[in-house]
């Protein structure tokens, strides 16, 4: 005889004449207390609560339940994912700081504006197409896009691994990723390099574009040379490390009061103030007759951190080098010299300095010793290029340009590839697209059999 009892994980459904409403309830499994995990769901009718039954007993019996209790929002994720799992990879060293940096800054750019009202279990394929499609409205590259799409879908992963949602909508199963753009390498040629090495010979560090346009090294590679790791006997070069500053954090309780000395709103449209005069060149430069670039919202604007005065984390880390960890370079002989004597330049720089000097043990340091900021050594190349009389170019071209010439040298791309220092061959084979010595001679030998006179 039955005793009124339903069997384990069989669902309710009923109707309240309290509220008038139909009520479902669904057993989804056992809590951390070990009491029984009940869901409840309810509707206007009997077929809107059975449906959202369904729904639960699909996810349960496919093990894809969520935990108790209400999901967050994706920008309330997107914090916790930042100021957990991401400072721990970067504090375990699996992670660079300006990855992180990067991180939070499309985090606070796109992914917040966009989606981070969204409840995180309610985040659909459907919002990601309508924000990826409101990026490349507001001219953003698809690079950028593919960026911010493998950021939340990362994140999003880890919300799966921790239970706080049945699926991961960024990945591949229910969106494509957006494709990235193919830049076209566009090299200096042998002459635009021999006329780039004249104009920075005479300046401050000098060797730093030798180096580049020789080795091939990234801009962090470069700058995180270290005299340890050179042997100007010899002329090997460990390019084993790259120097990284890790970002400024607030440590007062608020940052936008903080930073507001600091605070850049953007100028008008019609800016009055920064302006150029009759007697400026048409290459002017000068900042004050420039509308600045790099503004904020003085409202809501929490930037600034280096100038708090309880900031937390920041300094100067080296990092394994993008790709093969270990890379070691040949310096051309013709390096060598130039090396020597930016070595016994910076001894005097650094007996100049006195105590103020802070040893790094940098090959290419700023006037105290300490590391080049990126975008001051940025400023530098643009200064050195103007001085060539070359045309503009980025500070990543002085890369392109190494293997460029070395393939019309004839080198093969293998070792094109280890000098380099490319994980993989096809990203060499980028620079393949010059017409190298032995396509020249091949091109020849085939004319001469189409074409032969007789």
């Amino acid at each position: 005889m039955s005793n009124g009892r339903k069997p384990n994980l069989r669902s309710s459904i009923y109707y309240s004449e309290a509220d008038q409403r139909w009520h479902g309830r669904v057993t989804m499994g056992v809590k951390a207390d070990g009491s029984p995990d009940r869901r409840h769901r309810s509707g206007k009718t009997q077929a809107e609560v059975t449906e959202k039954v369904r729904k639960l007993e699909a996810q349960r019996d496919a093990g894809k339940v969520d935990k108790p209790g209400r999901a967050p929002t994706v920008a309330a994720w997107m914090d916790t994912y930042l100021d957990t799992a991401c400072e721990r990879l970067v504090a375990s060293g699996k992670m660079a700081p300006r990855t992180l940096d990067d991180y939070r800054s499309k985090t606070r750019l796109w992914i917040v504006p966009l989606l981070g009202a969204h409840r995180l279990d309610r985040l659909t394929p459907e919002h990601l197409d309508e924000a990826y499609s409101e990026m490349l409205a507001a001219g953003k590259s698809s690079s950028t896009v593919l960026k911010v799409h493998r950021i939340l879908s990362r994140a999003l992963t880890i919300a799966m691994r921790r239970d706080k949602v049945s699926r991961n909508v960024a990945s591949r199963n229910y969106i494509d990723a957006p494709g990235a753009a193919h830049t076209e390498i566009e090299p200096f040629t042998g002459a635009e390099a021999r006329r780039i090495l004249g104009a920075a010979a005479s300046r401050r560090n000098g060797a730093r574009w030798s180096v580049a346009l020789a080795l091939g090294l990234r801009q962090g590679e470069a700058l995180g040379l270290r005299w340890s790791y050179l042997d100007l006997e010899t002329g090997v070069i460990r390019a084993w490390f790259q120097v990284q500053r890790a970002a400024w954090r607030h440590g007062c309780d608020d940052p936008n009061a903080c930073g507001a000395a600091w605070h850049r709103a953007p100028c008008p449209r019609q800016c009055g103030q920064h302006r150029h005069t009759a007697e400026c060149e048409a290459d002017c430069h000068k900042r004050e007759h420039q509308c600045p670039r790099n503004t904020c919202d003085p409202r809501t604007c929490v930037g600034h951190a280096r100038h708090c005065p309880l900031r937390t984390g920041g300094g100067v880390t080296f990092r394994p080098r993008k790709g093969r960890s270990k890379l070691t370079l040949q310096c051309p002989p013709e390096l060598l010299p130039m090396l020597k004597a930016h070595r016994k330049a910076q001894l005097a720089e650094r007996l100049a300095a006195g105590t103020t000097w802070q040893d790094h043990d940098l090959v290419f340091a700023a006037p105290t010793g300490n590391p080049i900021d990126r975008s001051d050594d940025w400023r530098e190349w643009k200064a050195v290029l103007r001085a060539a009389g070359v045309r503009d170019g980025r500070l990543h071209d002085a890369r392109h340009t190494a293997g460029t010439l070395l393939i019309e040298q004839g080198v093969h791309i293998r070792v094109v590839q280890e000098i380099l220092g490319h994980t993989r061959v096809t990203t060499t084979e980028r620079y393949t697209h010059v017409a190298s010595p032995q396509v020249r001679d091949a091109s020849e030998r085939l004319g001469a059999v189409l074409w032969a006179e007789g």
